[in-house]
């Protein structure tokens, strides 16, 4: 693979609106243009199946969704545009990597661990309303990511934990059946905007503030007029600084523009000539748009073909390489040759240490099985260099080490310390070349 790869996602849970069409799905249509780069680009609707119940609700999403795409600029003949559930590797790769994942990995996602926080704060059981496939979430998301061998995936903040586990669980396979899975890393933009809504909160489904990014015209110009806005009068200077109405049009205009409306604002515009500004910027880009998605939606059947040229374009792809996968956990003919069983048969799983700087800037250290369960997690150091002389007594084995930062090391739970010790003693035995 000369080209890098950066894979893209999003769920068919809904309609599509202003926020994802300026945090996700203009920068990625952008991105797929960049030379040396093979994007991919699919629409998650297995992922869907995880909170929507209602099934014409998630067939009508994947049609607003790849409408939205193509209208947006992607050019399905330039990327690998699929729908998950045309890609049956995925789910095989998901329950491969099932088998291996620690679930005290998955304990620790943050969509898992919210809901169980908010059951107990409400006074309800732990597990309420949590499904299988709500914490099973991460493991699917690995295989979207894993079985097209993604080198970036764009993310947001909150996402970044994803793309970590995705990193251990793949760690994880290929210390037990050989370097097969590519190590993702996560790409966040810094300069990615996040919209406001109409109540001047982050604009989500979650809080019903978000405009539609393909409403008819006066629709969009009705939403736009009822933006919040504050009390002060014409002629009365205003601030860009917290204004829903600013950073809308700041996310659609130009610099020149931009700073054309920050002088207005200065000089007192009124908010009725503000947000007809707003509307005439937002309305120069999505108009084109708008016509192109109208289209494509009173045309589905063009948009099942591109979703199936797109999904053969995948599987040319995913289909030997889950042959090799499947040949390397064992599901092969019987007839092959027993040598590669022999040579699997004599590999010594080794527990794994690990260093890492977390987002608080401190260098940490964890000890893990093959499983990806958590053993030993230490605080944070200042200096990587200590951090290392941590990793140097695990990586030998040697509980003098251990002694020697007690009071760096998060107590290890009763039930775990047979198999921290059991981990040591590994760490120490020889290697097998």
């Amino acid at each position: 693979m000369s080209d890098k790869r950066v894979l893209t996602g999003i769920t068919t849970s809904g309609s599509p609106h202003l926020g994802n069409y300026v945090g996700a799905i203009r920068p990625a249509v952008r991105a797929s243009l960049e030379p040396g780069v093979q994007s991919f680009y699919f629409l998650a609707d297995y992922h869907a199946l995880i909170k929507v119940g209602e099934p014409a609700r998630i067939q009508r999403s994947t049609l607003e969704i790849a409408a939205t795409w193509l209208a947006a600029g992607l050019n399905p003949d330039k990327v690998v545009f699929y729908r998950q559930s045309d890609i049956p590797e995925i789910p095989e790769l998901t329950w491969l990597l099932t088998c291996l994942t620690g679930k005290g990995l998955l304990n620790r996602a943050h969509a898992y661990k919210a809901q169980v926080d908010k059951n107990l704060g409400s006074g309800h059981d732990a597990d309420a309303e949590v499904t299988a496939g709500l914490f099973m979430y991460p493991v699917l998301m690995a295989a979207d990511i894993l079985m097209f061998k993604a080198h970036r995936v764009p993310v947001g903040r909150d996402q970044i934990q994803h793309i970590e586990m995705a990193r251990d669980i793949a760690a994880s396979f290929n210390h037990l059946y050989g370097e097969l899975l590519v190590l993702p890393e996560a790409q966040v933009e810094a300069s990615v905007a996040t919209l406001p809504g109409l109540d001047g909160r982050k604009m989500s489904k979650s809080y019903d503030n978000t405009m539609a990014l393909f409403a008819p015209r006066e629709v969009l110009r009705k939403q736009i007029a009822g933006l919040i806005t504050d009390s002060r009068a014409p002629g009365e200077a205003k601030s860009t600084e917290g204004s829903a109405l600013f950073d809308i049009y700041q996310a659609f205009a130009s610099e020149a523009q931009t700073q054309a409306m920050r002088e207005a604002f200065a000089q007192g515009i009124s908010w009725g000539e503000a947000k007809n500004q707003l509307f005439d910027c937002l309305d120069a880009e999505i108009a084109p748009m708008r016509a192109s998605y109208e289209t494509l939606m009173a045309h589905p059947q063009r948009l099942e073909e591109i979703l199936q040229a797109g999904a053969h374009k995948a599987r040319l792809l995913a289909t030997p390489y889950m042959a090799q996968l499947r040949s390397s956990v064992g599901l092969r003919p019987l007839q092959q040759a027993t040598a590669q069983t022999s040579k699997a048969a004599t590999k010594v799983v080794l527990p794994q240490v690990k260093q890492y700087k977390d987002k608080d800037g401190l260098f940490y250290v964890k000890l893990v099985d093959w499983q990806g369960r958590l053993l030993l997690q230490s605080l944070g150091f200042e200096h990587p260099r200590e951090a290392a002389l941590l990793v140097d007594g695990l990586q030998h084995g040697d509980t003098e080490a251990l002694k020697l930062h007690a009071h760096r090391l998060v107590p290890v739970e009763p039930a775990l310390q047979p198999a921290l010790e059991h981990a040591l003693k590994t760490l120490r035995l020889p290697k097998i070349a």
